[in-house]
């Protein structure tokens, strides 16, 4: 049966011991079994091994370009990857400064075991969560409704609703040169029997793959020669909970850079053929936009060098992770090419790199609320759709989870468009395109940057996660309490004074900034206003004229948004309709015609003539009941 778009399927079953089943406890599986119980249902969180819940499974860090908007947004919403973040970061740096605003992303290095200690905590200790460790056999389906699950030592767990999170998980296989093992990440097992029980729902599975780097000792490593890259002085949160007096709440560190050389390529070149990928033995597709580094070196030959940022795991351990070097060569081969790099002749090293191939699901099976359209109560999370990272699991987590518990409870769906948020851009891009590599957020993938920055996420999100039950009153007051000191900062901008213009009308010079007022106007400095909301008050004076031309394309894109394209429209009898175009719209089924003109390979032209063929339609529709009455 399939779910409409911005509802949610039908019928419901009779509540069992939870009315939310959860499998996986990674970012999206928290995340979405923390909303679920906000929303106000009785959830179980089922994980493999309860001691690896919140695992950074590979590089330990939150945020970054676009994806710092997502862990904002995340926050906004009741989340708690933000304040996890912010209790566990090791170095903060807010990426982008050099550019403009729209693209300035927030990023944070974390202590690795702290950070799942901390993400263990918080769902423990949450009302209305269970714990339960075990392996998922499969689900538990019944009239072809999921209802349930049962693990695979016998256990069944009934419910109305099912989230699976099961990130890499899905008939995973380990690869290291020419050694492999079953598994989704390293010392521990992979899960069979979910991917049968979702091909025989009659979804289309896929194959996709990730990597990542070796980890070296960090007294093996000569730091002495490396150049240190520190964290912002004044560092900002991610979290709008987060005590600013108190922050940040751990000792801050230095990460070291370095480079590859024609050395480290020459070795790379030898020994190409002894990489899986190379070899033949993975067929998953791995990530452009994140390639290893023997696919830097193959597809790059032009480049003398890469770069590769040395990041310390944590304050209590010497684990270093090797970013920028991911790898699946032989052991053998990485320790050789790993050595020719400055500073790491000595190295040390306690885990090898390894790629991980795993199973998918076509998303665009998905609905905007992220259930499967043939299962009711099935939703499906995190890197199970396609996806790749943390920030981008932990957005959908959230949103699956809300509405998995808002469907259980018979209450109407949360979806986001793209105009609110990098979540809402994000599933629309999962469930519109149906990308076939690893999809990873980026600025670039968002039209509405503008009116999404990282420094307005509450101003955008809090009224919506209000009135969906995913926030409380606290959340609220926080939010009058930012408006209330917003308006001051506006107030005193527009009353004073320089050279004939006021501060606000200064602030349109492209040079002017905040810190170009407070240098002008000593007098700001002494008012008391909270410096991140007045940064953020400069922010939308400069760009008041962009910001409302960007809001006119998102009253127009909405109209398109609204027009239904019929479900019963057969494309093939629409001439002039390019081939391709043509075969994806027959194969994905947009549901709008602004879901249409966002797939790729659907082109103006294309638009234009189905938006004449729905009209035609409609009026035939129109005519034949007049006639039938």
């Amino acid at each position: 049966m399939e779910a409409a778009s911005h509802t949610h399927p039908a019928p419901r079953p009779a509540a069992g011991a939870h009315d939310v089943v959860v499998v996986g406890g990674g970012h999206a599986g928290i995340e979405a079994a923390l909303a679920a119980a906000r929303v106000g249902a009785r959830v179980a969180l089922v994980s493999l091994r309860l001691d690896r819940v919140g695992e950074m499974s590979c590089n330990p860090a939150i945020g970054g370009v676009g994806k710092g908007q997502i862990v904002r947004e995340v926050d906004a919403l009741g989340g708690a990857m933000g304040a996890v973040a912010d209790a566990t970061g090791i170095q903060f740096r807010l990426l982008n400064t050099g550019k403009g605003l729209a693209v300035q992303s927030p990023r944070c290095q974390s202590d690795r075991h702290l950070y799942r200690e901390a993400a263990t905590a918080a769902v423990r200790s949450h009302p209305g969560v269970e714990l339960v460790e075990g392996a998922a056999a499969g689900l538990l389906v019944a009239d072809g409704a999921a209802r349930g699950v049962r693990l695979e030592d016998g256990r069944r767990l009934t419910a109305v609703a099912v989230v699976v999170t099961t990130g890499t998980f899905l008939r995973a296989v380990m690869h290291t040169g020419e050694a492999q093992a079953a598994g989704g990440r390293a010392g521990e097992g992979t899960s069979a029997g979910l991917s049968g029980d979702l091909e025989r729902l009659g979804l289309v599975l896929g194959r996709l793959k990730t990597g990542t780097p070796p980890r070296l000792a960090a007294d093996s490593i000569d730091w002495d020669a490396l150049e240190a890259q520190h964290g912002d002085p004044r560092p900002v949160p991610f979290s709008a909970r987060t005590d600013r007096a108190r922050f940040p709440a751990l000792p801050q560190i230095a990460c070291h850079l370095t480079h590859t050389n024609e050395r480290t390529h020459a070795i790379i070149r030898a020994n190409i053929q002894r990489a899986p990928m190379y070899a033949g033995r993975i067929q998953g597709v791995g990530p452009r936009y994140c390639p290893s580094v023997e696919d830097k070196v193959m597809r790059f030959a032009d480049k003398e060098r890469h770069l590769v940022f040395l990041e310390p795991e944590g304050l209590r351990t010497d684990v270093v992770y090797v970013n920028g070097v991911s790898t699946s060569l032989p052991a053998e081969v990485q320790e050789q090419l790993v050595r020719t790099i400055e500073g790491l002749s000595r190295a040390r090293f306690l885990r090898h790199g390894y790629a991980v191939e795993y199973d998918f699901v076509a998303p665009s099976q998905l609905s905007d609320t992220l259930a499967v359209k043939r299962v009711p109560g099935l939703f499906l999370a995190g890197q199970i759709n396609g996806t790749s990272g943390y920030e981008e699991a932990a957005g959908q987590g959230l949103l699956a989870g809300a509405n998995a518990a808002l469907w259980a409870l018979d209450q109407p769906a949360f979806v986001l468009r793209r105009d609110e948020a990098y979540v809402g851009v994000m599933v629309d891009d999962l469930v519109v395109s149906n990308p076939t590599e690893p999809y990873r957020m980026f600025t670039s993938r968002a039209e509405h940057r503008l009116i999404l920055r990282c420094d307005n996420a509450e101003e955008r999100l809090v009224p919506r996660a209000r009135a969906a039950g995913l926030v409380g009153d606290d959340a609220v007051e926080r939010l009058a309490t930012r408006r209330a000191e917003a308006a001051r900062v506006e107030a005193a901008l527009a009353r004073i004074r320089r050279d004939g213009k006021s501060l606000a009308e200064l602030l349109l010079r492209p040079d002017v900034t905040w810190d170009g007022l407070v240098e002008l106007c000593p007098e700001l400095a002494v008012m008391g206003f909270d410096e991140h909301v007045a940064r953020a008050v400069a922010t939308g004076l400069k760009y008041q004229g962009y910001v409302e031309r960007a809001r006119s394309d998102v009253e127009r894109l909405r109209a398109q948004d609204a027009l239904e394209i019929p479900a019963e429209l057969d494309y093939r009898t629409i001439r002039g309709l390019a081939n391709e175009a043509r075969d994806k719209l027959d194969r994905l089924r947009p549901r709008t015609l602004g879901a249409a003109g966002r797939i790729a390979g659907v082109r103006p032209p294309d638009v234009a003539l189905l938006a004449v063929h729905v009209e035609r339609w409609r009026r035939a529709r129109s005519a034949a009941r007049r006639g039938e009455a």
